[in-house]
């Protein structure tokens, strides 16, 4: 009955935004999603039309082995995908930990934490690291794993004795360090709190009088990271900002454009340009989202633990759902350039603009911009301007949704994926690892892996080979969201894009009205309903 609920919804976002047959296939597999976690990712919100897909590509990279280098994601792939933790001469029970074929498969929370702790003459792997701090906030908040690896480490060092042994600090030290060092830099978010900055600081002073270059080290790894926030945080506060200034203007305007607003082609007449621009605002969005992101926004009580359920209070999944509402100011953006011209002919210009911006986006590897572009294209508000339709070259367009066709699981898409993920491979320049992909896949891909999957095993264990692909999945996008953009930034366009006045979506279908004539009953009485609420005519 839930999934039936859904269902309907969905439907009715789809005879909404129009292309039935199209959109209808690419909501079947995400509007299996419950409603609630839909609305608090932004793609579920009190006006169902507002239910649209977003876009995020995946890539891969080498693991390197060994001790002690920082945490990249670069250092996490192999060319066949994620490097989990191998263990080939290990089968069976190890400590606690459970391995099959090599692999860690599960243990106990206890367990996995002792497999954490570096000591004198061991440091975890690279991907153990990254896996277990990204999984582990399911089971226990970070600021309470910090604090229970500093316990474990002060006693298992001895680091309480009134005499530390010198030589065996020495040796511990720099695994600790780095361990530290990897964990703020890859969850730089963890350490807004001031009691991981608090436990930071302690385990550092236990160590320091050991040697004096812990000190550099800390004062270096602080520095690092509090550059790190205050990056993130102007970020966030840009944007912040940003949806401040475009919700007040989220209105349905009283007179038909173009008095409202500058057209798009007026500030970029070049679809290469656009298509560059919008790259630059996607790259800038993605660098924001933190990989925990994606595990708190699926986030449950765990069942070992009724009295409290990790991140409860506040997902902090912020970063994430500002990500979407741009994909969704994106489609109306586009809805909007197209309706809002007078002229037939001005109007199908725009939609030729705009196929040939999505093609560039699709050269590039911006796959989310071009999805956005295609959805908007797509809404019912624009696909119903069938005059306007009749004076467009429509091939390209037909191309780009074939890329992007839903059936077979994406197929064409993921193929496309691949194809740029082994470009970006063997790339020489920044241009050519650009790799931004279709999210909402993403997240549909990550949620029913979560959900297919449960976080701990009949006899308690934390079912650790789910979190190798939750890993895989989530470390690949680190990857590209990493890239620097190559292109050259035009703030005036890049401003257009982030404050350009749009419809709603009662604006889209009255403005399309009164381009080109209800063609039935039900929109002639949708259009003088409209006439009459926006404009105050009868």
């Amino acid at each position: 009955m839930k999934h039936k609920k859904i269902k309907d919804v969905a439907n009715k976002c789809l005879q909404t935004l129009g292309q039935q047959s199209v959109l209808q296939r690419r909501w079947r597999n995400i509007t299996r999603i419950p409603c609630d976690v839909l609305t608090s990712l932004g793609l579920l919100t009190a006006s169902p039309s507002n239910v649209i897909p977003s876009l995020v590509l995946l890539g891969l990279q080498q693991v390197k082995e060994g001790m002690p280098q920082t945490l990249s994601s670069t250092s996490m792939f192999t060319p066949c995908g994620f490097s989990p933790h191998l263990h080939t001469s290990k089968e069976g029970e190890q400590g606690g930990l459970i391995f099959q074929d090599g692999n860690l498969t599960s243990a106990s929370l206890d367990a996995l934490i002792q497999h954490l702790i570096p000591t004198t003459d061991y440091y975890p792997e690279k991907a153990y690291i990254f896996t277990f701090l990204l999984s582990s906030r399911l089971f226990i908040e970070p600021h309470e794993l910090l604090s229970r690896v500093c316990h474990k480490c002060i006693e298992q060092q001895r680091l309480d004795d009134p005499v530390l042994d010198k030589a065996r600090i020495r040796k511990f030290g720099p695994k600790i360090l780095q361990l530290l060092t990897e964990w703020t830099e890859t969850f730089p978010y963890d350490f807004q709190e001031e009691r991981m900055i608090g436990h930071l600081k302690d385990m550092i002073h236990r160590i320091a009088p050991c040697d004096e270059a812990y000190w550099k080290k800390m004062n270096q790894l602080l520095q690092a990271l509090n550059q790190k926030l205050a990056t993130l945080s102007h970020g966030q506060e840009g944007i912040v900002k940003i949806s401040t200034a475009v919700s007040d203007k989220l209105v349905a305007f009283k007179t038909k454009p173009p008095s409202i607003q500058r057209e798009i082609l007026s500030v970029c007449s070049d679809p290469y340009t656009l298509a560059q621009q919008l790259t630059h605002v996607e790259l800038e969005r993605l660098s924001h989202i933190g990989p925990e992101e994606f595990v708190q926004a699926f986030v449950h009580k765990d069942p070992l633990d009724g009295t409290k359920t990790c991140f409860s209070e506040q997902k902090k999944t912020s970063n994430l759902e500002a990500y979407v509402k741009w994909f969704n100011r994106l489609c109306y953006l586009v809805a909007t350039e197209i309706c809002m011209p007078a002229k037939k002919k001005q109007r199908a210009q725009v939609i030729e603009f705009f196929i040939d911006v999505a093609r560039e986006c699709f050269n590039i590897g911006n796959f989310n911009s071009l999805m956005a572009i295609i959805s908007g294209m797509n809404m019912s508000p624009v696909s119903r301007l069938k005059k306007t339709w009749s004076k467009v070259k429509t091939a390209k367009f037909f191309i780009l949704e074939h890329q992007m066709d839903p059936t077979g699981n994406f197929y064409n898409y993921r193929t496309a994926l691949r194809g740029a993920a082994h470009r970006s491979l063997t790339a020489h320049s920044n241009r050519e690892k650009i790799v931004i992909p279709f999210f909402s896949l993403l997240i549909k891909d990550i949620y029913f892996l979560n959900e297919g999957c449960a976080n701990r095993l009949p006899n308690g264990h934390v079912n650790f080979e789910k979190f190798l692909e939750l890993a895989k999945q989530v470390g690949e996008f680190i990857t590209w969201k990493q890239v620097e953009c190559p292109f050259e930034q035009d703030p005036n366009i890049i401003h257009y894009l982030h404050t350009a006045p749009i419809f709603t979506e009662d604006g889209l279908y009255l403005a399309s009205y009164e381009s080109e004539s209800p063609e039935n009953q039900t929109e002639k009485d949708r259009w003088k309903s409209l006439r009459s609420t926006i404009l105050g005519k009868t």
